[in-house]
């Protein structure tokens, strides 16, 4: 072929290579692209799920990819998500997390999202609960809040007063039943007390709201419910639920929630919040605001905006109110008269107290919440209770350490590297350590895979986290104050060393909780493990099987279950107590298991022995196995008793392989964070909280403050550290100057100086 001919040839292949590649591109870059589903985050379940579904059944424009996160995972995720430009386009969340989420970028003003004209469509107070220094940053979906449910067949009419309850009854209250439940430990469920007394969880001005004698009064309004039997103690959310639809309650202060948990054969109905009769003003519940927000790379796509219209519109918010049975924040669509559930949800939202929406108002939860439990549980007054909770709330809340310099530490780094990298070159320049690396490389390939995963899975968030501790301030704010966080720590942040919630006091607690655990993990698991070793045992199988089961059991669940066994009305141990009473003539009385330090820590105790004992069973089977039955045959023939053979032949061979398991149950038992977490959650008032909950606190509960958190992590990792690896390095150093003092005793000359022939 000709250079002429090859030419045109040559354009040709060009041109169709060019259009291949400007196909691939298209195909796997700009399709994808404008094929990419809009994301959507929620927390919704069941009734809500569905219309969520039923919503987006319309929308065409574009695929929409629901991606369902925990209630109470759901915050966090967003936080480390979003401002990486990861996470959603748009998600649905309650309104008052809407400053904290403005303060982070997490946010971004929804703009047209909201309509040409939202005060026509919208309820003033539902904007307004979404406005935030006059943008509009989401659009309201529902608005809910709590109201009176009462049993039809146990209820003539509620009446018009709190205090007459009783009169509406159809009948007395039978014993073991109650007038009323509520959330009485729950903030959140003592708010309509709180707004009836004219108190508030917060200040205009950011302060701590609830303190005063409105606060105080509120309070032991609520105790004196519980002392006049009216309403049971300690009353949770799972209760709530299970006691009114038992019929074990003729009313319940509940949200819309609690209907979907009631079946179409329980007769209720709901009715608004009652008054107080003493000062006549009606009780206020806090109002939440379920809205579309969207995040700042969402707010930036035009189908996105259209799906937020297209969820809050009339058409999605009847489908809302018809499945999911939430009153919406549309102005514009109205409830049927003939829909009384809804019709009284909607007058009462009216009355609501809308949630502040303040970075502040995280800040208020935790102490608030102990406090109400020392006044329920008789433990404090309730002026003494609200002043202390003050106090947590200004500590959590106070200014972030100011900026450090870095210097120090980056001439601390340098000097270290230096001393490193000379090191490094004394060892190369040395010939036998450049054979053994020779030597070595064929190994390293192997390795080489597993260095890369644990380093990235280990020591990389180690590294990050340690680096974090030098930080202070609110996400995406951290600024480095150096040792800072770990001085406040270690001197309990100007406070007695030995207050609640310091440092020195939680170590002591971890310490003993670490201690006692370990001691019947091994006892237990010990004696457990070598009765099951016998082989002449019948059903040892069965029994092996029946024992390793709590282990096998997710940890989370058994620390449910034995919480739930723990609760002063209804759990296990006090129906126990009532049998023995009963067919032993005890009188014994239940107890409050959570009201104080040793009972709480007692319950803790239990749960995680359950957990860890058969962790100790299987090693110990294990480890009998080792043990030589000649040796404890030739112990029985020198007249040795069962309890000798044991003490001096079974024993010292266990130990060697008990020590490990010891050591790891020691570790695991330090940083058991679901036990304490979900069985006594730190009650009463924080005192069984263990260095790894009282991180996990401050991160996540005491307005984010991950720097002084990663300082608690760093604390702990040293602490373990020392005290597994310390010993070890001591006892390695004796063990070396033992060798070469006997080594050089052994080659030293007589010390009469005659000389030994060779």
């Amino acid at each position: 072929m000709t250079p002429a001919a090859a030419s045109p040839l040559r354009r040709q292949l060009t041109v169709a290579l060019a259009a291949c590649w400007t196909f691939v591109a298209t195909l796997f870059v700009v399709s994808p692209a404008c094929g990419q589903p809009l994301v959507l985050w929620h927390a919704y379940d069941e009734q809500e799920l569905a219309a969520l579904q039923q919503t987006l059944e319309g929308f065409d424009a574009a695929p929409v990819q629901l991606l369902r996160i925990p209630h109470d995972a759901y915050a966090t995720k967003l936080e480390a998500a979003i401002p990486l430009g990861e996470g959603p386009d748009l998600f649905i969340d309650a309104h008052e997390r809407l400053g904290s989420f403005l303060a982070r970028g997490i946010v971004a003003p929804v703009n047209d999202a909201l309509g040409d004209d939202p005060a026509a469509h919208y309820s003033a107070q539902a904007l307004a609960a979404v406005t935030l220094d006059g943008r509009a940053m989401a659009v309201p979906l529902s608005q809910k809040c709590m109201a009176l449910y009462y049993r039809r067949d146990l209820v003539r009419a509620p009446p018009d007063t709190l205090e007459a309850l009783p009169a509406g009854l159809r009948a007395p209250t039978p014993a073991g039943h109650f007038l009323l439940v509520y959330q009485n430990t729950s903030v959140y469920g003592h708010a309509p007390l709180l707004g009836a007394f004219g108190g508030r969880l917060l200040t205009a001005d950011d302060h701590f709201g609830f303190v005063g004698p409105e606060a105080a009064a509120s309070v032991n309004y609520a105790k004196a419910l519980v002392d006049k039997g009216w309403v049971p103690p300690n009353t949770d959310g799972a209760l709530v639920t299970s006691l009114f639809r038992a019929g074990q309650a003729a009313y319940a202060i509940s949200g819309p929630w609690l209907a979907s948990s009631l079946s179409d054969d329980i007769p209720y109905g709901v009715a608004v919040l009652p008054k107080l009769a003493h000062n006549g003003a009606r009780m206020r519940p806090l109002l939440t605001v379920e809205a579309l927000m969207l995040s700042p790379k969402g707010a930036k796509k035009p189908l996105a905006r259209a799906l937020v219209r297209h969820l809050a519109s009339a058409r999605s918010a009847l489908i809302r109110m018809r499945v999911a049975r939430t009153v919406s924040a549309r102005s514009d669509v109205t409830v049927p008269d003939s829909d009384t559930f809804l019709k009284v949800f909607q007058q009462q939202a009216q009355l609501a107290e809308p949630m502040p929406t303040s970075v502040a108002m995280r800040a208020v939860w935790e102490p608030a919440r102990k406090a109400l439990r020392k006044v329920m549980d008789g433990r404090a007054s309730a002026d003494d209770a609200l002043a202390e909770a003050k106090r947590r709330f200004a500590s959590v809340r106070r200014p972030a350490l100011p900026p450090a310099s870095p210097t120090p530490l980056l001439l601390l780094v340098t000097l270290a590297s230096l001393w490193g990298a000379w090191r490094l070159l004394q060892r190369a320049r040395s010939a036998p350590f450049r054979q053994r690396l020779r030597a070595s490389l064929p190994a390293y390939r192997y390795l080489l895979h597993a260095l890369v995963v644990v380093g990235l899975l280990v020591f990389v968030p180690l590294f990050a986290g340690a680096a974090l501790s030098l930080y202070a301030g609110p996400a995406g704010q951290l600024h480095y104050v150096g040792l800072g966080n770990f001085i406040d720590i270690l001197s309990a942040r100007g406070g007695p060393l030995l207050a609640t919630g310091s440092f020195y006091l939680v170590l002591i607690v971890t310490v003993l909780w670490t201690a006692v655990n370990l001691l019947l993990h091994l006892a237990i698991g010990m004696a457990l493990g070598i009765v099951l070793s016998r082989p002449k045992m019948r059903l040892r199988s069965f029994y092996r099987v029946l024992l390793i089961v709590p282990w096998a059991v997710p940890n989370y669940v058994t620390a449910l279950a034995w919480k739930g066994m723990f609760h002063r009305q209804f759990g296990a141990v006090t129906a126990l107590t009532h049998t023995l009473n009963d067919a032993v003539g005890l009188s014994l009385t239940p107890i409050s298991w959570f009201s104080q330090f040793s009972t709480a820590f007692t319950a803790n105790v239990a749960t995680n022995v359950w957990l860890g004992f058969p962790f100790m069973m299987v090693v110990t089977m294990a480890a009998m196995t080792s043990v030589p039955h000649a040796v404890l045959e030739a112990a029985e023939v020198d007249g040795a008793s069962r309890w000798q053979r044991f003490r001096l032949v079974t024993l010292p061979l266990l130990w060697p392989s008990m020590l490990p398991a010891a050591v790891l149950g020691a570790i695991w038992t330090f940083n058991m964070f679901n036990v304490v977490f979900l069985v006594s959650g730190g009650a009463p008032d924080g005192q069984t909280d263990i260095l790894v909950s009282e991180a996990y606190r401050w991160a996540f509960t005491r307005q984010a403050q991950y720097g002084y958190a990663a300082a608690y992590a760093v604390l702990i990792f040293l602490l373990l550290f020392g005290v597994t690896k310390v010993p070890g390095w001591i006892a390695g150093r004796k063990q070396r100057r033992k060798v070469r003092s006997h080594g050089s005793t052994n080659n030293a000359p007589p010390s009469d100086g005659s000389q030994v022939a060779g």
